[in-house]
């Protein structure tokens, strides 16, 4: 009798891309931080780092579709960055090679994480907007270095991996009064998504969030850190 082949496993992330090298350089006008590139097997992005003291806790922020380092607020992640190395937490600030290629962008992000990991950071928080809401997801379900995950206004294609974001803890957050992607978008991912996880929906808040930034920031401000404390068995 032939033998059987045994059943092809899929490529692991680590087959998929690879950091070559991770080089500073300028910041964008008027941004804070430090630069950074990533130089990777599938391709270059930058990043701005908020290195904090003495630490091993870390958080990782990406924007939606068109990628660059503004998020939601605007500004709150620079402004959420800065709060966080006064209280002990680095911040790494991705943008992407390929925006809007839900696929990519995991990849990007999980190099992110990869990076962190070999600095010596212990699991990590991941926070998306919009489209980025569906890159975190998708990243999270598939890394044991992330223990919570993020999502901002998301976006309800490329999150259908909501539902193997557990045991990590989720948040999803939305406007409702978005008019860009309604919050029944935010409100079916939570659906999908198994405990532990948590949805929180600001009245009268657009799609980026403005309106509820101080409320969004104290939020996340609390939520991370005690997020970050939590042992969650991956």
């Amino acid at each position: 009798m032939a033998e059987q082949n045994p059943r092809s496993q899929p490529p692991s992330v680590d087959e998929l891309m690879s950091i070559r090298d991770v080089q500073g350089i300028p910041l964008p006008d008027g941004d804070v931080g430090e630069g950074l590139l990533f130089q990777t097997s599938r391709g270059d992005f930058p990043a701005i780092l908020h290195r904090a003291p003495d630490t091993d806790l870390a958080v990782i922020w990406v924007c939606g579709a068109r990628g660059g380092f503004g998020g939601p607020g605007p500004g709150t992640y620079a402004r959420m960055s800065e709060h966080f190395v006064d209280n002990g937490i680095t911040s790494l600030r991705l943008d992407y090679r390929s925006p809007n290629d839900v696929f990519e962008c995991a990849l990007d992000l999980l190099a992110g994480v990869a990076y962190l990991k070999s600095a010596g950071h212990k699991p990590v928080v991941v926070v998306g907007h919009s489209f980025g809401g569906a890159v975190v997801i998708a990243a999270g379900a598939n890394s044991s270095h992330i223990k919570g995950v993020v999502a901002l206004s998301p976006q309800t294609y490329g999150a259908g991996m909501s539902g193997q974001v557990a045991p990590r803890k989720m948040l999803v957050v939305h406007g409702k009064a978005d008019t860009r992607l309604p919050f029944s978008c935010g409100q079916q991912i939570y659906d999908w998504a198994q405990e532990p996880k948590e949805l929180v929906l600001y009245e009268g808040a657009e799609h980026r969030l403005e309106e509820c930034r101080d409320d969004l920031e104290s939020l996340l401000g609390k939520w991370i850190p005690e997020t970050l404390a939590t042992e969650i068995a991956l």
